[in-house]
């Protein structure tokens, strides 16, 4: 038999709680409404969106994908305007007019951030390619914290919007391919998420130089996607909690990691109930909301992270949160309306 056809059924007898609803308001701060992670739902029509969200108790909702592009960032405020109270739009650098602009970019880049305001987005997104594949014009990796940047930093502190950060990936992602990596399967059906170093960065110097741009700008909100990059480690992460007072994390997709370390997880939520966010990354999806709620407030044990027969990320399984009701209240809502400007409940 090829590994690739073992899909074991787990004996266990454990208790699986259906979480219909959130116990209290959520605010989805991490999320798209375009293809392809967010599953086209900004071709629907808006009484479509906001039904989807209210059966699945979402009543405030960050819309990344504008970050896209300028074209996709007018779309979105266009489409979702008779309902601005209840989205926040990200807006993005466009990291392909370096070259062409020269030592001038980083100044493009903040006017651009400051058009993008006018118009309506709320914050910035800072995607991966920032310290993978972003090159100056002389063809050299520009590092996260590149001084040369600072003046989109700046600007966006200026503004007052929020940076929403993904650099780098799941550490796995970084490692050899071959028969120690927790990620092989994953690998091996998405060859392009490979970032093996070399050629590319090592993930510590991905992190390392993100953690000192945050340091630097003490006055920029900055929120770490994904929990903080870094959900293997969150020592790490609790680390730069600790040492940045103006960063943020969310646990978008990060279950799978959050859920096999279930009682460090638990301590971490507790330690920072003030600043982790909730975020689901999978479009409108009211089945995968059910599951991120039963993870948050059951302690139910030994469940799939995902929808998929088989656990997607690694051959793992996770184990609930059972989070006390004043930790739910910031972490779905309260800590996201004092950052994106929603009403207090």
């Amino acid at each position: 038999m090829l590994l690739q056809n073992f899909q074991p059924q787990p004996k266990l007898v454990t208790r699986s709680t259906l979480v219909e609803k959130p116990r209290f308001p959520v605010i989805d701060a991490h999320n798209h409404l375009d293809e392809p992670f967010g599953g086209g739902w900004i071709n629907r029509p808006l009484d479509e969106i906001l039904d989807g969200l209210e059966q699945s108790g979402v009543v405030g909702y960050v819309d990344l994908d504008g970050g896209w592009g300028e074209d996709i960032l007018n779309r979105h405020l266009q489409t979702l305007a008779p309902a601005a109270d209840k989205f926040r739009i990200f807006g993005g650098v466009d990291w392909s007019k370096w070259p062409e602009l020269g030592d001038g970019f980083p100044d493009y880049a903040a006017k651009r951030l400051r058009a993008q305001k006018e118009r309506g987005a709320f914050g910035l997104k800072i995607w991966k390619p920032l310290g993978l594949h972003v090159r100056d014009q002389h063809g050299e990796l520009v590092k996260v914290d590149d001084p040369r940047l600072d003046p989109i930093w700046q600007t966006a502190g200026e503004l007052g919007m929020p940076v929403l950060a993904h650099v780098a990936d799941p550490v796995a992602f970084f490692d050899p391919i071959d028969e120690t990596n927790e990620r092989w399967e994953e690998l091996g059906n998405h060859p392009e998420w490979a970032f093996t170093s070399p050629p590319f960065p090592p993930f510590m110097s991905i992190l390392s130089s993100f953690k000192n741009l945050v340091h630097r700008h003490p006055s920029t909100t900055f929120i770490g996607a994904h929990v903080g990059c870094y959900a293997e480690n969150l020592g790490f992460v609790a680390a730069m909690l600790d040492d940045c007072p103006n960063y943020y994390v969310d646990i978008s997709a990060r279950i799978g990691e959050l859920g096999r370390q279930p009682y460090t997880a638990r301590r971490f939520f507790m330690q920072y109930p003030d600043r982790i966010l909730f975020g689901l990354d999978e479009g409108i999806r009211r089945d995968s909301y059910r599951l991120s709620y039963r993870f948050f407030e059951t302690d139910d044990e030994y469940f799939n992270y995902n929808l998929s027969t088989v656990p997607a990320q690694g051959r793992w399984y996770v184990s609930g949160l059972y989070l006390p009701d004043d930790v739910l209240k910031k972490f779905y809502y309260e800590n996201a309306a004092k950052l994106l400007k929603f009403p207090p409940l």
